[in-house]
């Protein structure tokens, strides 16, 4: 990533005749980038920490993200958090857009930046989507009313699958989201994560191995939600498809399943803990 002041950089692409007014959006869009990413670590250290729980019986099943946010409901502070985390992440899908479309991050134009700024735009537009699902759960909590994350799975792959070419569509997108996860898991050999960050080596080092472990388990969980839908297209059942947290509970029917559950629910947390730290040290240049 290019250095440079962020405030002379925003200036020269989106007020070239205001820098003050430039720095002061710079230093807005900096701190909704960095609630984004402690919005989203908070999303995977609460289904990570679900998963632990429920590998250990503690719990009655592992959830997704839906689910283990409408636990925060239930603390006497959980409505007020819930209210920053849908605002978090409309601020992360906004740091995407930023990312995606003008390139905040000087990643440039080649195939392989393009490819990277493409997957930020889908990123965005997951996140964006999961704020709205979550002032969705405070209006629900607000009626009193139950989610339920794999009824809404259900409901939308049903809705695919009465569609024209519907069997086809279910199918692909499944195939992307276990493509995602399989992406995921070969980023956690090959990346080394920590070359947007400021801090010291050790500290570094420490970044890189929780982003490891993290990314690791999330393409795990990715890769099992993606071939349940897949699966769900092919037979065309809706009632076989899974979010997430769905496709997590599977893996206790398995042998070994309770202790694969464990290690992935741990991993999950190890990505949050990996997002804090993020949004902490990330060099946000705008």
């Amino acid at each position: 990533m290019q250095g440079g002041d962020p405030a002379s950089r925003l200036s020269d692409r989106l007020l070239p005749a205001s820098p003050e007014l430039a720095g002061r959006l710079a230093g807005i869009v900096e701190a909704g980038a960095r609630l984004g990413y402690a919005a989203r670590a908070a999303v995977y250290i609460s289904v990570g920490s679900f998963a632990l729980l429920a590998a250990f019986r503690l719990v009655p099943h592992a959830e997704g993200a839906i689910g283990a946010l409408q636990a925060w409901g239930e603390w006497p502070l959980g409505i007020v958090l819930l209210w920053v985390a849908g605002g978090g992440l409309y601020a992360f899908a906004a740091w995407r857009a930023l990312q995606a479309f003008l390139d905040v991050d000087r990643l440039g134009a080649t195939p392989a930046a393009l490819a990277t700024r493409a997957g930020k735009a889908v990123s965005g537009v997951v996140y964006g989507g999961l704020g709205v699902s979550v002032f969705g759960l405070l209006d629900a909590i607000e009626d009193l009313r139950e989610v339920d994350d794999q009824a809404a799975t259900q409901e939308a792959v049903r809705n695919a699958l009465s569609m024209p070419w519907g069997v086809p569509l279910v199918i692909a997108v499944g195939a992307v989201i276990a493509l995602a996860g399989v992406a995921n898991m070969v980023r956690a050999v090959v990346s080394h994560f920590t070359g947007s960050l400021v801090c010291e080596e050790g500290v570094a080092w420490c970044v890189g191995s929780l982003a490891r472990v993290g990314y690791f388990a999330r393409g795990v969980a990715m890769a099992l939600a993606g071939y349940v839908t897949a699966a769900a297209g092919w037979h065309a059942r809706a009632s076989e498809a899974r979010g997430v947290g769905g496709a997590l509970e599977m893996l206790r029917t398995q042998p070994f399943g309770h202790g694969v559950l464990g290690l992935i629910g741990l991993g999950l947390i190890a990505f949050g803990a990996f997002g804090l730290m993020k949004a902490g040290l990330r060099r946000i240049g705008v």
